[in-house]
């Protein structure tokens, strides 16, 4: 049976973090006893460490984890490695704050074997009008930046083959604060196999977004001095591979 791996940052989740594990728990128990639901601190300031050790005490599948702080994109790597490690088939990675609906992951599942990355397309967002923009730049900038179209390339709602991740995560930098995006361009370059379905993307559940409009500016703008050096990264290894190969 297919071990799966859910995986999730969290920062300051308290209001939201019990009522995420109560909806994602029964999801790992239907697929499997070595299946696991994994959830990153990642140095929260509140309780929220505190409450995921508490719902862990009768989820024997839950494993709740704490970390220094380092921010979403590098504690969303930090737990693909963890689950990697831990020997997973299948990482699924989804964002603690309740926007994301777990009875939506089912045709996902479903669909596993057939791809190597399934990414949820937030085709009707809940989230606010300046995310929306958010991402309609950010695919425009990916396709300045890499020469790729990718339809929504940070979603956090997606499910990967673990050996596919495996081969390709050390392109990623450590520590980005993109970390998904990259993934996202790097399958799209190699032209692995994707496939984007629509989901639900619910307004955020609980507590207070720490990204707001002002840092996502600041982080896009550096974004594109990494991405091109991504970008240079990818191509001298898409040559080194050619030359191996005469």
């Amino acid at each position: 049976m297919d071990k799966l791996y859910i995986v999730m940052p969290a920062y300051n989740e308290q209001d939201t973090i019990k009522k995420v594990i109560e909806e994602w728990y029964p999801v790992v128990e239907k697929t499997g006893k070595e299946s696991r639901l994994v959830i990153v601190n990642d140095g929260s300031r509140d309780h929220t460490y505190q409450i995921m050790q508490k719902c862990a005490q009768n989820r024997p599948q839950f494993i709740p984890l704490t970390k220094e702080n380092s921010g979403h994109g590098a504690t969303v790597l930090w737990a693909y490695q963890y689950a990697l490690r831990e020997g997973a088939d299948y990482i699924f990675q989804t964002d603690s704050d309740g926007q994301t609906v777990p009875e939506e992951f089912g045709q996902f599942w479903e669909e596993r074997k057939n791809y190597d990355m399934i990414i949820g397309h937030r085709k009707h967002r809940q989230d606010g009008f300046s995310r929306y923009i958010v991402t309609k730049t950010l695919k425009y900038v990916i396709k300045f930046c890499f020469g790729v179209n990718v339809t929504d390339a940070n979603t956090p709602f997606r499910l990967m083959k673990a050996d596919t991740l495996k081969a390709n995560i050390n392109l990623i930098p450590r520590d980005f604060n993109l970390s998904n995006v990259v993934i996202s361009v790097i399958y799209a370059k190699k032209k692995l196999r994707v496939k984007y379905m629509p989901i639900t993307f619910r307004a955020r559940q609980g507590g207070v977004n720490s990204i707001n409009l002002r840092k996502i500016s600041g982080i896009g703008l550096h974004a594109i001095s990494d991405f091109r050096k991504i970008n240079e990264t990818l191509k001298t290894v898409k040559n080194e591979k050619e030359n191996q190969k005469h």
